[in-house]
């Protein structure tokens, strides 16, 4: 590959702005004059992305709320699609976040850009009719999930299942004592890394916050009223300042919610958790730790995601197992009540913590993708992906 390619990314979200850092280190280590620009956050940002729109300010979620955020939404799409005319990358990766990326691969397609869109949209659970754009727009599907392979192919689309990436991470390293350090987990303030910690992962957006936390809160009293628990709540990097601010104000004196930055080490060091439906439930799954899965959207949302969204089950985690291996309690079931009901059961040592124990090492075993070249990392694959397609597009080029 010729020096100096330019390369667009397009991630918008927590967990695919997690992927886009970790794929820009690993294509600049066998391109290290490859240049990156588009959209991402902080971490996409401090190994070389020159951002044109931050992942901050166009994280939204649900039918409401993205209309709410409309004009905003397309003020920055429109950066994006001049960005692209300006600079006029040699391939372009778009990571999720669909209602954005799907768009920008149309645009991309028709500038003669390679299009790579790595984890894919949920088609096989709703929109179904969007497959359309897939097929016309997407040069290369690569997909996280075993099952999302055989759909895409079955639909002429070129899709290749490289595993999950965070299949591929260690487990964290950071022993209880530091993590309780890290985090002021000691005796000046009230707390103590003795005590059984129960996680609450409320979702990486601020509109997910604002819908899954208050209930969170609510199940935690009423289970510090059952045992001397400590609760800790990771948030995501994506979130500004302000919104982690807000998040603050939503926290109880009682009991006492200690704000983290590592949902991994979070999880790592939890006896259970509450975790919004999203990766962080593929995260709880591959490190073992036994949780719930909730979810709240808003009604409107709700109502049309009823109406539209076929699959037996919401959480990921299920979907992969093929059966409810782990409960789910979404909106008007996600109660504070229920989920201690089904939380309870897994803190203590017993048939349903070694069960659901048995099920998360089960489905951590379905998200390694075996075939990958040399037995690589999901991330070096689509790095390698990338890289081919960019000589490809050059051998197209110059013919």
């Amino acid at each position: 590959m010729s020096p100096n390619r330019k390369i667009f990314v397009s991630a918008g979200e927590a967990s695919g702005e997690h992927y886009g850092a970790s794929l820009i280190a690993a294509i600049r280590r066998l391109e290290p004059d490859a240049e990156f620009f588009g959209l991402g956050g902080q971490r996409m940002e401090a190994l070389g992305l020159r951002r044109i729109v931050r992942a901050e300010d166009v994280a939204v979620m649900g039918i409401t709320e993205v209309i709410r955020h409309m004009p905003q939404i397309y003020s920055e799409y429109r950066r994006l699609k001049a960005s692209i005319a300006a600079e006029k990358p040699d391939a372009a990766i778009l990571i999720d976040f669909p209602d954005v990326n799907l768009s920008l691969a149309k645009h991309l397609k028709r500038a003669g850009v390679p299009v790579i869109y790595f984890v894919s949209p949920q088609l096989w659970a709703w929109k179904k009719y969007r497959i359309r754009e897939v097929q016309r727009y997407v040069d290369r599907m690569l997909v996280i999930f075993p099952f999302e392979e055989g759909f895409y192919r079955d639909r002429k689309v070129q899709a290749i299942y490289v595993g999950h990436p965070l299949a591929d991470l260690p487990p964290p390293t950071v022993s209880r004592e530091d993590f309780a350090r890290e985090n002021a987990l000691d005796s000046s303030n009230d707390l103590d890394p003795t005590k059984q910690w129960i996680g609450l992962l409320p979702g990486s957006r601020a509109e997910e916050i604002r819908l899954n936390l208050p209930e969170m809160v609510r199940a935690a009293a009423l289970l510090q009223k059952q045992g001397d628990y400590e609760f800790l709540l990771p948030l995501a990097p994506t979130l500004t300042e302000t919104q982690r601010a807000e998040v603050r104000t939503m926290l109880p004196e009682v009991p006492r919610i200690t704000v983290t930055n590592d949902a991994r080490a979070t999880l790592q060091h939890a006896r259970a958790s509450i975790v919004a439906s999203g990766t962080a439930t593929v995260e709880a799954a591959l490190i073992g730790n036994p949780f719930v899965v909730i979810y709240r959207v808003s009604p409107l949302s709700y109502a049309v995601a009823r109406r539209v969204v076929d699959v037996p089950h919401v959480a990921m985690v299920n979907l992969i197992a093929g059966r409810r291996a782990v409960p789910e309690l979404i909106q008007g079931d996600f109660t504070a009540e229920n989920v201690v009901s089904q939380l309870r059961p897994l803190l203590d040592e017993g048939q349903s913590r070694a069960g659901m124990l048995a099920s998360l090492h089960e489905i951590s075993g379905m998200l390694k993708a075996e075939g990958n070249r040399g037995g690589e990392s999901a991330i070096d694959s689509v790095a390698g992906i990338t890289l081919e397609v960019l000589h490809q597009n050059t051998v197209r080029i110059s013919q």
